[in-house]
């Protein structure tokens, strides 16, 4: 197992006491760059083994992914929320994209884009192996390994118009906190029962397990293959169950602290400022 994360940009094992520089611990310059330490996945659980006796640093987490090629996000994948939100469930997985440059770390603050901004608490899925046309019962060999993140919408920018703008309303910068590190699959007890939740200034607002999705995340990654090429490093948001402040007539303003949990793979805290 392991636990890949970000620190001042270069790859680093997490542990409960510090980091771990990945590079360092394995001779090899060229796994100091993330999406490197992603693309080389199949390496670091024996890295990360020799490096329990390493010495520990600190550090604030960064971006776990810094560059993916695609970022897509999968709406209603939960029937709790699709009920929430009076809408039908999807024949297929109602897939949307996030621009890269959302993405934030996981206690990065996240700045208003207006008085319409909401939380939707989610695995996030990242991909270590690419491919085109990839078997379901093959996808989990694909995934490099699973973090968390919130899909910060802005609903006026995603429902104001007819069609409705799901990309633009979701990819404001800071947008896509996700972390604190991937954890690959190999350390869920479950890998298809994660639970996740999510709290905002200290009330829990939503809370299920992976389990309860509709579509799963072999069937994601598969369908997704189906269509485009996955490559190393891409990022599937699996989905928000209910609980989200539209359906609660409340919604975001600064101070709020938006606080998200996942089982095994940790949490983010998030501060809402006023936007620029």
């Amino acid at each position: 197992m392991f636990r890949l994360t970000n620190i001042n940009g270069r790859s680093a094992f997490q542990f409960d006491d510090g980091f771990v520089d990945v590079a360092k611990v394995a001779g090899d310059e060229s796994l100091a760059d993330p999406m490197n330490a992603i693309a080389r996945f199949g390496e670091l659980s024996a890295l990360y083994a020799k490096a329990g006796a390493s010495p520990k640093s600190s550090g604030t987490p960064g971006v776990c992914v810094p560059k993916p090629a695609k970022v897509f996000g999968i709406g209603l994948n939960y029937k709790s929320h699709a009920a929430e939100s009076n809408m039908e469930l999807p024949p297929a997985p109602l897939t949307f994209t996030k621009f890269p440059s959302c993405l934030a770390g996981p206690t990065a603050d996240v700045e208003l884009s207006g008085d319409m901004v909401d939380w939707e608490v989610e695995i996030v899925v990242v991909i270590g192996k690419g491919g085109r046309h990839i078997a379901e019962s093959a996808a989990w060999s694909h995934v490099a390994g699973l973090t968390l993140g919130q899909d910060i919408s802005d609903r006026k920018v995603q429902l104001g118009g007819k069609p409705p703008q799901f990309s633009l309303g979701k990819s404001f910068d800071t947008y896509g906190p996700i972390g604190p590190a991937i954890v690959s699959v190999d350390a869920f007890p479950n890998r298809d029962d994660i639970a996740l939740w999510c709290d905002v200034s200290g009330e829990r607002m939503q809370e299920a397990r992976t389990s309860n999705l509709i579509f799963t995340i072999p069937y994601l990654v598969s369908y997704l293959s189906s269509i485009c090429t996955l490559e190393s490093g891409d990022v599937i948001f699996t989905g928000t169950p209910d609980g989200v402040g539209m359906a609660r007539g409340r919604l975001l303003k600064a101070g709020d602290v938006i606080d998200s949990g996942a089982d095994v793979i940790g949490a983010l805290r998030n501060v809402c400022v006023a936007g620029k």
